[in-house]
């Protein structure tokens, strides 16, 4: 049924309400498995080796250097289990079904020990209002797998579509990846140049986290479900710094997308996009034009850009 539903609507509708509780669930579950990679992995440039990644069945860390071998960790959209794949011995893992973060956590915890992996991580969730201890939480505890199998066709499509913007920037950019801390996903150009020293100030996220993430000036986009304070999911652009007249430029889809000023960000309703005759046409017009603008303003070499890429066929280099 499910994959009857997805073909006949490649861009599932996303009503926040009837999964609110399993969507907050879920967050702090990626939360949990997310904090593990954190704990095992060196630092990369702006906390690249944090994220999530969405996959052929769901999101998963990729592969995790520890102890000698190697282990991923996968949350299975499809058949609703979490995955725990070791180089040092068989598949492990369990069902997921409606339970607690506290259990979540209990569980995942001894499944690793189970493999042989030993990993502390910092038990407080990050980015969420009033967190509880994963240990503690029996608060949060809801599992819908359809609506979780739909938020995971919808990724897939804008993780697709992010791919391909991301193929027409010649400079530094990051891989499209999932935060688990304010959990959206993400992709991210960088001009180059350094960035004024960040405020900080975001709940729930270390200061020095942020600084480092925000060194170098940025134009980044991204995709989120909503939360109760912005109880629609959407795509979002932003710049740091913002430049002077970003939030009056001329940001497309017209009549779809807005300047939030409260955000300091260009929104695009994801229903917007999925209603469009051309939801990629949409969708690439935002993140397209809202760098366009960031760009522009801010003074960023141009020569950074290129052609969107196409399968099978090299960039061409004019000598």
């Amino acid at each position: 049924m499910q994959q009857a539903d997805h073909l006949r609507d490649p861009w599932p509708v996303l009503d926040y309400a009837p999964w609110r509780d399993t969507l907050q669930t879920l967050h702090l579950w990626t939360q949990v498995v997310g904090k593990v990679r954190l704990a095992l992995s060196p630092w990369i440039n702006h906390g690249w080796q944090v994220p999530l990644y969405v996959n052929a069945r769901g999101l998963g860390t990729s592969a995790i250097h520890a102890q000698g071998g190697i282990v991923d960790i996968d949350f299975d959209f499809v058949d609703h289990r979490l995955v725990i794949r070791s180089s040092e011995g068989p598949d492990r893992g369990f069902a997921l079904v409606p339970m607690s973060v506290a259990s979540f956590h209990r569980r995942l915890m001894g499944e690793l020990q189970a493999a042989g992996l030993q990993v502390t991580i910092n038990l407080l969730p990050n980015e969420v209002q009033s967190p509880i201890r994963f240990p503690d939480d029996e608060v949060h505890a809801s599992y819908d797998g359809e609506a979780v199998h739909r938020f995971w066709r919808a990724l897939l499509q804008v993780d697709r579509v992010f791919k391909v913007f991301r193929t027409s920037f010649l400079g530094k950019c990051s891989p499209v990846h999932f935060f688990w801390g304010s959990f959206d996903l993400a992709v991210t150009r960088f001009s180059g140049r350094a960035a004024p020293v960040h405020p900080g100030g975001f709940p729930g996220l270390p200061d020095p986290v942020t600084r480092e993430a925000y060194s170098h000036e940025v134009s980044s986009a991204g995709f989120w479900p909503g939360n109760d304070a912005n109880p629609a999911a959407a795509l979002y652009a932003y710049a740091y710094p913002s430049p002077a007249g970003f939030g009056q430029a001329a940001v497309g889809p017209a009549g779809s997308s807005f300047w939030s000023e409260a955000l300091g960000e260009w929104m695009l309703p994801y229903d917007a996009v999925r209603t469009a005759r051309d939801p990629d046409a949409a969708l690439l017009d935002f993140l397209s034009s809202s760098y366009r603008a960031a760009s522009e303003l801010a003074g960023w070499d141009r020569g950074l850009e290129c052609q969107m890429g196409v399968p099978g066929r090299p960039r061409p280099v004019h000598g």
